[in-house]
């Protein structure tokens, strides 16, 4: 069995492993490049093999920097099954359209305004590629083994996170190799821990907080008190969330800060059509994660849905007190950059970024401290608070991860660290290493390995 790493070396997004088995090719995630730009040009490249011959594709969950990229593997010719679990399944029905449906905007944005290099500037994919892209999509439930192709069997594990989301179990030729996926908190609020390890000879596993533990300071509290000090001064909230996951977790925290009178009744509006819609599909699948019938409820309940372009444009003109949460969550597209070159430039406002913020992004460089970012061809100035909450993150930390992989019942013969930039991965690559005495490395970008008979 041989790997391929393709994406997500020395870098947390476009994950894509290549596994090939006495000559079957299938793939573990085709996700997109985000961040700088060298990394997102690799997103307008060939992949690095015939699409054609690809058998398979095995997704772990639908975040974009896993699945983003799959309706580019069917432009350039593949055509074989996409495995996913049920709910994985369907929240992509909505993200690829809604991914590909951003591009053709910003596309058409660009060309209208003549802010793009190109001419005409153009979409990666397209909403009929995407839909196309959904046709090749197959069922695979929980901890149920199949066949993908020829010599190669994979089980899906749950692994918190997002709803949906798992680690991928590959047996082939005797040995079997566990992808993790992005692992989920044990003391997450919305979904249940990562099952145990079962069986893995090898294992490739995420180190996004590879370098760091979480906050045990109470997000809930923190996030109340910001909300309270910029009402205070009549400012707006603006929160960049991720439309699957995050989202979620920022209404549910409002609603329990609400219904404990912590923070004001100000208006709540959830500015984007696929959250909205990923939250009503967390209400249908309460198997998978811990909340009940009643926060579900209150959590869907306590925004006012925005859906159209109009009503998005109306946010921008309020003058009173208000909460925004809208995509994209690291500040790269999507609706929130509108909200953001209104709102940034008031010392009134408050920019809350609620989890991790790839190297590059617009979120990571306000993080940072950069007071002057570029939206749509033009210079913000972003006197706004911006505040960055991490403990709100859906992945595990680097403690976590050593926990998880300590579930495993025998030892390892070799894992192999990604989706995580340089210092967090090699941190996490000595953790395992002074832990357990099992062979550690980081993958470099393009990096083959042979796995041991």
């Amino acid at each position: 069995m041989k790997l391929t790493f393709l994406g997500a070396a020395g870098t947390v997004t476009g994950s894509r492993t290549l596994v090939e088995v006495k000559g079957t090719k299938i793939l573990v995630d085709c996700g997109m490049f985000q961040g700088f730009k060298n990394l997102r040009q690799l997103n307008w490249l060939a992949f690095p093999f015939d699409a054609k011959k690809i058998a398979a594709v095995v997704l772990t969950h639908a975040h974009v920097d896993h699945c983003g990229a799959l309706p580019l593997l069917r432009k350039q010719g593949f055509r074989g099954p996409i495995y996913a679990t049920p709910s994985t399944l369907e929240l992509c029905q909505l993200l690829l359209v809604d991914s590909a449906h951003l591009q053709e905007e910003e596309a058409n944005f660009s060309n209208k305004h003549h802010i793009s290099r190109h001419a005409p500037a153009r979409p990666l994919y397209t909403v009929d590629d995407a839909r196309a892209t959904l046709r090749q999509f197959k069922p695979l439930m929980f901890d149920q083994a199949l066949e993908v192709a020829t010599g190669i069997t994979v089980r899906l594990r749950p692994a918190g996170h997002i709803l949906g989301a798992a680690s991928a179990e590959l047996t082939a030729a005797g040995r079997t190799v566990l992808f993790s996926g992005d692992l989920g908190r044990p003391d997450d609020r919305i979904m249940r821990p990562p099952v145990p390890i079962d069986h893995a000879d090898f294992i490739v596993v995420e180190s996004t907080y590879g370098d760091r533990l979480h906050d045990n300071a109470d997000t809930e509290d923190a996030l109340g008190k910001i909300i309270v000090r910029t009402v205070a001064r009549g400012g707006t909230v603006v929160m960049p969330a991720f439309a699957v996951g995050r989202a979620q977790a920022l209404l549910l925290a409002i609603s329990r800060l609400k219904s404990r009178s912590v923070i004001p009744d100000v208006p709540v509006y959830l500015n984007s059509p696929m959250a909205i819609d990923m939250t009503e599909i967390y209400n249908r699948h309460r198997n998978e994660h811990r909340l009940t019938s009643e926060e579900c409820a209150g959590m869907y309940h306590v925004a006012k849905m925005v859906r159209t372009v109009e009503e998005s444009r109306a946010l921008d003109s309020l003058r009173y007190p208000s909460i925004i949460v809208s995509a994209s969550g690291m500040a790269t597209g999507g609706r929130v950059l509108h909200h953001i070159k209104t709102l940034g430039p008031d010392r009134r406002n408050t920019i809350v970024f609620a989890g991790f913020q790839a190297g590059g992004t617009r979120g990571a460089r306000m993080v940072a401290g950069e007071r002057s970012i570029r939206i749509f061809g033009d210079d913000v100035p972003i006197n706004a608070e911006v505040v960055s909450l991490p403990g709100m993150s859906a992945h595990a930390d680097a403690q976590q991860i050593i926990d998880w992989l300590k579930t495993a019942k025998s030892p390892v013969r070799a894992v192999y660290v990604n989706h995580g930039e340089p210092v967090p991965a090699d941190m996490l690559r000595q953790k395992i290493e002074h832990t357990f005495g099992w062979p550690t490395m980081a993958p470099l970008l393009g990096q083959q390995i042979e796995l041991g008979a």
